[in-house]
């Protein structure tokens, strides 16, 4: 489980058209808005079981939102991906929830109450949902412009049913010509998704170039992800073409227990990643 954490940093997905410097001003203003966790691990036990969402309201006006849900994956390249209900996946009709809607008063955290029956005829397998929260904020652009902005909030929910886990190993690494970064190939073989953070360490000749840690990224059962280690960092940075080698280990955690599982592959970074 994860703790209270504002939306400005994870978990936010806009809708709608502004202009940039009403965005900007959305985002001051939903950042104090937060959501707890923001993900939602869960074994079913005799088809059934439940937990709570956390929304709070840290602004100095009240919202009113709406909430429902969609089935959702990980793709490879695009991360969160939304579903078509009906999918093999999908938690959705199995997945009831109170309130609706939400009026939330400034200073104040509401609760989501929601319940997880699947029918005894439903297989062994991870069933996943979104549950998102919705609001409509008027923003003031400069000028005095009010523009509405469709906010959402979403939460993970995983529910597994069966003796189900992960089974993760790093593929390959590349050089990722678009994002201009360094990426992982991660494959999830398991049964059950996961959430690894990574610890890598890129060196060249035995020389250490750089450390650095990827915070918890999803890959969902039966599939891969690339991960970027965000490195080059900035716009400023960059690397010098040629071979490096690319260790370190995936950290998750299955249930109470962690699990490790390390790798070593090797990069090349072409001519090309040094030229703009």
């Amino acid at each position: 489980m994860m703790g209270k954490t504002s939306i400005g940093k994870r978990s936010l997905a806009l809708t709608g058209y502004v202009v940039s410097t009403a965005l900007l001003w959305a985002n001051s203003a939903m950042a104090q808005v937060s959501i707890s966790p923001l993900v939602v691990e869960l074994e079913a036990k005799r088809g059934q079981a439940q937990g709570v969402i956390n929304v709070g309201n840290e602004t100095n006006a009240p919202f009113r939102a709406r909430v429902y849900t969609e089935p959702f994956t990980y793709s490879r390249d695009n991360g969160f991906q939304p579903l078509k209900v009906g999918e093999p996946s999908d938690l959705t009709p199995y997945l009831q929830f109170s309130p609706r809607e939400l009026n939330i008063p400034p200073g104040v955290e509401r609760r989501i109450r929601f319940i997880v029956r699947l029918p005894p005829s439903l297989a062994d397998g991870e069933y996943r949902a979104v549950v998102f929260t919705e609001n409509l904020t008027q923003a003031i652009a400069p000028g005095g412009n009010s523009i509405g902005l469709t906010t959402r909030i979403g939460v993970t929910i995983y529910v597994r049913q069966g003796d189900l886990s992960a089974s993760l190993v790093v593929e390959n690494a590349s050089w990722n010509a678009q994002q201009r970064q360094i990426q992982l190939l991660v494959r999830n073989t398991g049964n059950a998704s996961a959430r690894p953070a990574v610890n890598w360490t890129l060196k060249q000749g035995g020389t250490v170039v750089k450390t650095g840690k990827i915070d918890p990224t999803g890959i969902v059962a039966n599939s891969e992800r690339h991960f970027l280690l965000r490195y080059p960092d900035n716009d400023q940075s960059s690397i010098a073409p040629g071979n490096y080698q690319l260790s370190g280990e995936l950290v998750w955690s299955q249930g109470d227990n962690p699990r490790t599982q390390g790798f070593s592959v090797n990069l090349t970074i072409p001519a090309t990643a040094a030229s703009r």
